[in-house]
């Protein structure tokens, strides 16, 4: 049995200010956001669709305000509705951690449409752009996860060769934070990234993340201890299995009609052919 490296959540003190291992993690994923979008820029499909590095970057601020307001609204409203209306100051303090990925994917979704009509480029262009720069940003916040301590999993067996002992608990556990980095997150990257190599269908792209974080997070949550948990007919699904399971439905369907060309963006490209010349009217009596 492993034991959990109990790190300081604090990387480094400044006198009165403090920086939290959990916020570098955020600097992470927006610096490999950057950097793969750069490397997607390179790709001939990409590239005729006119993206810059200029747009990269200007995404950025607003993917930003959609990650970290969305990410702590969605940790409020889906998980610890009653806590945070009790204590309503804790909303600010993201740095303690408690960031939900559903509330930030949905956060991302507005932040993108209001960039993307900035922008004047095509909503589903920019989900499809943006879509591979997720997962390992993702994978970064769940190791600021395991940093902080936070999201301890299910009871393991003491055998299993990477059950961990978990600060605060007396029984090893599985180190959920480092399953979903690595399934939800590398896993996810790799397939999606690989996907997104050629020209796919318009939402294409975004619909295969859709459906296969969904089914990643389905998975690596029976790993996890659930937030709270609803059972129905014998069964028990948890928060976020309930959330991703949408996800899991809508991606499908998105990916079956971005292949009936239902979302392809309609564009009118100026016609490259003179027009040809008037014949001269004819004054013979008919």
């Amino acid at each position: 049995m492993l034991e959990h490296p109990n790190f300081d959540p604090v990387a480094i003190r400044l006198g009165f200010l403090n920086i939290h291992w959990y916020g570098l993690m955020y600097l992470v994923a927006f610096a490999q956001f950057v950097a793969l979008g750069r490397v997607r820029l390179k790709q001939p499909h990409i590239a005729a669709l006119g993206w810059t590095k200029e747009h990269i970057d200007d995404m950025l601020f607003y993917g930003v305000l959609g990650v970290v307001l969305g990410g702590r609204l969605g940790e409020v409203v889906f998980y610890n509705l009653s806590y945070y209306l009790t204590n309503p100051l804790e909303i600010l303090m993201v740095w303690k951690g408690g960031m939900s990925f559903h509330g930030g994917f949905l956060g991302v979704l507005i932040a993108m449409s209001l960039w993307a009509r900035n922008a004047k480029m095509p909503l589903v262009h920019v989900y499809d752009f943006i879509a591979p720069l997720v997962p390992l940003g993702y994978a970064a916040g769940r190791i600021g996860n395991f940093i902080n301590h936070e999201l301890p999993g299910r009871i393991a067996s003491s055998d299993l060769p990477w059950a961990m002992k978990w600060p605060g608990i007396d029984y090893p556990v599985h180190p959920s934070p480092l399953y979903q980095a690595l399934v939800d997150g590398l896993l996810l990257f790799i397939l999606v990234w690989i996907y997104a190599r050629k020209a796919r269908p318009a939402l294409a792209v975004g619909a295969v993340f859709v459906c296969l974080y969904g089914c990643a997070r389905f998975f690596t949550e029976y790993f996890r201890t659930p937030d709270y948990e609803v059972h129905v007919a014998g069964f028990s699904i948890s928060a976020g299995q309930m959330l991703s399971l949408p996800m899991i439905v809508g991606g499908l369907l998105l990916l079956w009609l971005a292949y009936q060309a239902k979302f392809e963006p309609k564009t009118t490209k100026p016609s490259s052919e003179k027009p040809s010349p008037k014949k001269p009217k004819s004054h013979k009596n008919k």
